[in-house]
């Protein structure tokens, strides 16, 4: 399970904070570092001291120029929001969500993204609105700042323990695991894969241009539609045969308001 879980940085200032981040992983059995737009070198010597030993992980951490690409072949985004938004969008704590990732990652193909922000203003809404969820660090509300790699400890340390507790699972019950709906992510066996990030943004662009085009959308005046539409699909966790029905259904309508009336 830990090898699927990727942790990614979006605009990391200081170099430390990526080699104690890195260190934070190391400690919990988690490999996948992912870096969006640094605004610092990643490969700092600061860095490498505050990895203490984890300095593979800065060597390997693969840098990207958007979110979008960082997480495109993730199937489920999960953001770290420290505080709350305009538009409510699904939150989980971090047990939960740990918890809920044995049963995610038992459909073969799903990747996991943790997404955390800059140190001085965290994620943007827009980046918060290409999560499928937030999740929220319950800190003492009097002081609830907390340091970028001491986030993602906490979440790699409740992944892991996600995962040791599924390890202790008796060998009896591992055998009827397949056939238990508890432990199918949808309550019973799935027959298509999830639909990956990358579907979901060209998805979306697919979507936005076509209500502009039916004049349902207006993209000078949004009132949030867009956005509310993404929580839509994101909450509804398509997978791969939904989302080619969708894009058929808007290429049917595309064709349609290509062919003379």
């Amino acid at each position: 399970m830990l090898d699927h879980i990727r942790i990614v940085l979006i605009g990391t200032s200081h170099p430390g904070n990526i080699g104690a981040a890195a260190r934070a992983m190391r400690n919990m059995g988690l490999e996948d570092l992912a870096l969006v737009t640094p605004r610092c070198n990643p490969r700092d010597l600061e860095a490498y001291s505050r990895a203490s030993g984890a300095t593979t992980l800065v060597d390997s951490a693969r840098q990207f120029d958007a979110l979008e690409d960082a997480v495109a072949d993730c199937t489920l985004v999960v953001g770290a929001s420290a505080r709350s938004r305009h538009l409510p969008w699904p939150m989980v704590s971090p047990r939960a969500l740990a918890e809920s990732l044995p049963q995610t990652l038992t459909t073969p193909g799903t990747r996991v993204a943790l997404v955390f922000g800059r140190e001085d203003t965290g994620l943007t809404n827009a980046e918060l609105q290409r999560c499928h969820q937030h999740v929220h660090i319950p800190t003492n509300p009097d002081f609830s700042s907390l340091n970028l790699a001491a986030a993602v400890q906490v979440l790699a340390y409740e992944c892991r323990q996600a995962f040791l507790a599924q390890e202790d699972v008796s060998p009896a019950d591992a055998a009827l695991a397949p056939d238990r709906e508890a432990d199918q992510p949808f309550g019973v066996a799935w027959d298509n894969p999830p639909a990956t990030h990358a579907d979901l943004e060209r998805f979306f662009a697919h979507l936005e241009q076509t209500l502009t085009a039916i004049e349902f959308h207006d993209p000078d005046n949004p009132r949030q539609l867009m956005a509310r539409l993404r929580r839509l699909f994101m909450r509804a966790h398509l997978d791969s045969m939904e989302m080619n029905i969708l894009r058929g259904i808007l290429a049917t309508i595309d064709k349609r308001l290509r062919s003379p009336s």
